[in-house]
C-alpha cells in the first residue's frame, strides 16, 4: 500500500507563516538581509513596500530605512531585479543568480523580441540600430556608474527616439527608447536599479551595473529556487508554485522531483513541502498582528488564498488587477485593512470580526502605533489603491 499522506490544516500553515515569515512575536529578524532571505522575495513594484515589509518583520523597526538603504545602496546584499512574472522584486545577492538563470533569461527573452517587434511594426530601426544604442548604453553606465535614463541620453542620444505602440488599438501609445531598453536591459541581468532620487518612497530610480554572478544551469536554478520557496512558504499546491513563479507546469513539476518534494493534503488539495518538512508544525508563539504594506509577499504568496483570507474581503482590499494593499492581520489570517491619512495618523479597519476580541483590537493598535513611530513624518500612499484604503484615507 502507498504511503499515506498527512493532513496540513488552515491552522498548521497559519502557524509556519508567523513563524517563517517573521511575524509572530519572538520570531522578528535581526536586520533587512535575514527578513528578506526568510521570504526569498520583497515585492519592489512600489518603492516604499520594499521598507514597509522590512520594518513590519524587524526587532527594532526604527532603524529600517536607514538599514535597508545601506543594504540595497551600499553593501549590495539586497538587490533590486526582474523576476518572476516580470515583476521587480528584492532579492538577497546570493540569489541574484538563480533568479537569473531560472526566470530571468526566459522573461528577457520575451522582453527583447516583444521590443524588436513593437519596434518593426511602428517602422523604427532595426536590431542592429538597437545594438549600437545598447553598446553606448552600456559603455556610458559603465563610465558613470550610476546614472538615470535621462543622465545616459545625454551620453546617447538615441535614447530619446519614441515609436508609437500599438498603433490604432485602443491601448495606444508612445514608448521611448530608453524606457524600453533599460526594461530589457534589466530582465537580461545587465543593469539593475540603483539609489532613487528621492526618499525612500520614490520610484524615479538611477540604473547601475549589474553585479558579477556566475551562470548557472536553467534546471539546477529552478530546483533552488523552488527549494527555497518552499522552504519558507510550503505547503503550497502546484497552481501556487506556478503562479508565483511564472514557469510552465513541466519546469515546476520537475523541480518538484530534483528537490524530492513531499506531497500532503491541504483542503485545496495536494500541496509540496520540502523533503524533510512533512511532519507536524505546532504554533510556536501566541497570537500575533501585523499590519503589512500592499503587495507584501507574505499576502501576495499564494495563488489560493482562502486559507488566510476570506474571499468576502477582496473586493475591498484589492484593486482591479488583482493587487492587495495594506491588510491588518490577526493570528495568520488577514481580517482587515489600514491606511495612512494626510496628517501622518495609521487608520485601520477590522472587516472579519471571527476571533477578533480585546486582545487582538490591542494588538492591532499597538502595531499602528509601532508603525506610525518609525514612519515619522513620510507620508506613504500605495502606488495601487484599493476601495477600503481610499475610504480610511478619506
Amino acid at each position: 500500500m502507498g504511503e499515506t499522506r498527512r493532513y496540513v490544516g488552515a491552522a498548521e500553515r497559519r502557524a509556519r507563516l508567523g513563524v517563517r515569515h517573521r511575524l509572530a512575536d519572538g520570531a522578528r529578524a535581526a536586520g533587512p538581509e535575514e527578513a528578506a532571505a526568510s521570504l526569498v522575495a520583497l515585492h519592489g513594484t512600489d518603492p516604499a513596500t520594499v521598507f514597509l515589509a522590512l520594518g513590519a518583520r524587524l526587532a527594532e523597526p526604527a532603524g529600517t530605512v536607514p538599514e535597508a538603504e545601506r543594504a540595497l545602496y551600499e553593501d549590495r546584499s539586497l538587490v533590486r531585479m526582474h523576476g518572476m512574472r516580470r515583476t521587480v522584486f528584492v532579492f538577497p545577492a546570493e540569489l541574484t543568480a538563480v533568479v537569473h538563470a531560472s526566470t530571468g533569461l526566459a522573461v528577457a527573452a520575451r522582453e527583447r523580441a516583444a521590443l524588436l517587434k513593437d519596434m518593426a511594426a511602428a517602422g523604427a530601426p532595426d536590431a542592429a540600430w538597437l545594438s549600437e544604442v545598447e553598446s553606448a548604453t552600456l559603455a556610458a553606465l559603465e563610465r558613470r556608474g550610476q546614472a538615470t535614463a535621462a543622465e545616459l541620453a545625454g551620453d546617447e542620444p538615441r535614447l530619446r527616439e519614441q515609436f508609437v505602440y500599438a498603433a490604432g488599438k485602443s491601448y495606444e501609445g508612445v514608448h521611448t527608447v530608453s524606457g524600453r531598453l533599460l526594461k530589457v536591459l534589466g530582465t537580461e541581468g545587465k543593469v539593475v536599479r540603483g539609489r532613487p532620487l528621492g526618499s525612500w518612497t520614490s520610484g524615479q530610480f538611477r540604473w547601475a551595473p549589474a553585479p558579477p554572478h556566475p551562470a548557472l544551469d536553467e534546471a539546477a536554478a529552478q530546483a533552488s529556487l523552488l527549494e527555497r520557496w518552499l522552504a519558507c512558504c510550503g505547503p503550497a499546491t502546484e497552481a501556487d508554485l506556478k503562479w508565483w513563479t511564472g514557469w510552465k507546469v513541466t519546469d515546476v513539476r520537475r523541480a518538484l522531483a530534483a528537490i524530492g518534494a513531499r506531497e500532503v493534503t491541504l483542503d485545496e488539495g495536494t500541496g509540496f513541502v520540502t523533503e524533510g518538512d512533512a511532519g507536524p508544525v505546532a504554533a510556536e508563539a501566541g497570537p500575533w498582528a501585523a499590519l503589512l504594506p500592499a503587495l507584501d509577499p507574505t499576502a501576495m504568496g499564494w495563488q489560493q488564498r482562502d486559507w488566510y483570507l476570506a474571499p468576502s474581503l477582496r473586493p475591498a482590499l484589492f484593486d482591479r488587477s488583482g493587487n492587495v494593499g495594506p491588510t491588518v492581520w490577526w493570528d495568520g489570517r488577514v481580517v482587515g485593512g489600514w491606511a495612512q491619512r494626510p496628517d501622518g495618523e495609521i487608520v485601520w479597519r477590522v472587516l472579519d470580526t471571527a476571533g477578533v476580541g480585546r486582545e487582538a483590537e490591542e494588538a492591532i493598535a499597538a502595531e499602528a502605533l509601532r508603525l506610525r513611530d518609525w514612519v515619522g513624518g513620510v507620508r506613504v500612499t500605495p502606488r495601487f489603491r484599493t476601495p477600503l484604503e481610499r475610504e480610511l484615507t478619506g
